[in-house]
């Protein structure tokens, strides 16, 4: 069977909708060696990082996003957003793709509209209960929409050319063993706790989180690796946790990182996740891990509540809210599901099943019917 030659991926900002485009990129790949991929993205986001380092060619256009209040920076962007879609086209009759991939942030919008007007044919993925406006705006010219949450369709229902994909992740996280992965962190019997605010950082949820460390250190109770995420948060964490007097030299079953970047690894190897509710649920299902989410509320169209509400109506999630977040209140949601072996029994099951395995599978079906 004839597959896919040149496949364009655009998506950035975050690591939420950068790792779905290198999982469908990963699984294009496994179908065909000989594949040609290439990403679109910022320099300043993430994926000018994530993607060469999986192996892909990457090339930059500049683009920003809008400011939900007024800012300067807003009228700069409206001269940076012609430029963009201009380079966009440059790229893509450069690159002259079969079909372009769109995971969202702003960089996607313009390759996907440049590609659109070009007649190549244009998927869209989204990966939230709540379509971003980059979905929103870029689904009255894509081919297809592509949906990580059933639901979310309510919010672009006039547009008829929609599927329920799921959202896909890299195939390390579905195909790692619980076992070799506990092994390889150096874990023994006792729970193993991971907890992350998402790649950028979470300045409330890490300051949280470290304060439910320094409540929770000396007791022995709970293994647990933090992920702080960048922008200077990684510093921000050791120097709160260094104040309540706390030395982590001391306690190495408590791990503090700025970035996991093995987290297929970390993943499966927790019994508990403790995490903001983007993207990130997709790898917390498809691994069956029950999670204590707190949905930030910073993002566009509350979004991270969709998502968390979707796993605690499943039986898979505790929702701590961001205006009750306190080392408290996380102590109390973490032990009320590791104290009680028959809840996270349950839970853990209940993940498993809200879990997608083979939505990049899904995704590039979608992608070989358009062609």
């Amino acid at each position: 069977m004839e597959l896919f030659m040149r496949i364009l991926f655009a998506g950035g900002g975050t690591a939420g909708h950068i790792n779905p485009a290198i999982a469908v990129a990963d699984f294009a790949r496994s179908r065909d060696k000989d594949c040609e991929i290439l990403f679109v993205g910022t320099r300043e986001g993430m994926e000018s990082d994530f993607v060469p380092r999986r192996g892909y060619d990457i090339e930059y256009i500049k683009i920003h996003g809008f400011e939900r209040r007024f800012e300067l920076q807003n009228f700069k962007n409206f001269v940076e957003l012609p430029l963009s879609i201009r380079d966009s086209k440059r790229i893509v009759k450069r690159f002259k793709p079969d079909v372009v991939l769109g995971t969202g942030g702003y960089v996607s919008g313009p390759v996907v509209y440049a590609a659109a007007r070009l007649k190549v044919p244009t998927v869209i993925h989204e990966s939230n209960g709540f379509p971003g406006i980059t979905t929103r705006i870029s689904a009255r010219f894509a081919d297809v929409v592509a949906l990580g949450i059933d639901g979310a369709q309510e919010h672009i229902k006039k547009y008829k050319k929609i599927a329920v994909t799921g959202n896909p992740v890299r195939p390390s996280i579905i195909a790692t063993n619980t076992f070799e992965a506990r092994r390889k962190l150096g874990l023994d019997d006792r729970p193993f706790i991971l907890a992350f605010g998402g790649s950028l950082g979470a300045r409330d949820f890490n300051a949280a989180f470290a304060d439910w460390i320094c409540r929770e250190a000396g007791r022995g109770r709970y293994q647990v690796l933090m992920g702080t995420g960048k922008n200077n948060q990684y510093n921000s964490v050791l120097e709160r946790i260094k104040s309540n007097g706390l030395d982590l030299e001391k306690y190495p079953d408590i791990r503090v990182s700025e970035y996991i970047y093995d987290m297929d690894i970390a993943l499966n190897a927790a019994d508990l996740v403790v995490s903001r509710a983007g993207s990130t649920i997709s790898e917390l299902t498809a691994a069956g891990k029950p999670a204590v989410l707190v949905p930030s509320p910073y993002v566009a169209g509350n979004h991270q509540m969709y998502n968390a509400k979707a796993m605690e109506k499943a039986g898979a999630a505790v929702i701590v809210t961001e205006d009750k977040l306190t080392a408290e209140t996380l102590g109390s949601a973490i032990d009320g599901i590791l104290e009680n072996r028959e809840t996270l029994l349950k839970m853990r099951a209940s993940s498993e099943k809200l879990g997608i395995k083979n939505a990049a599978e899904r995704i590039f079906d979608v992608m070989k019917g358009l062609m």
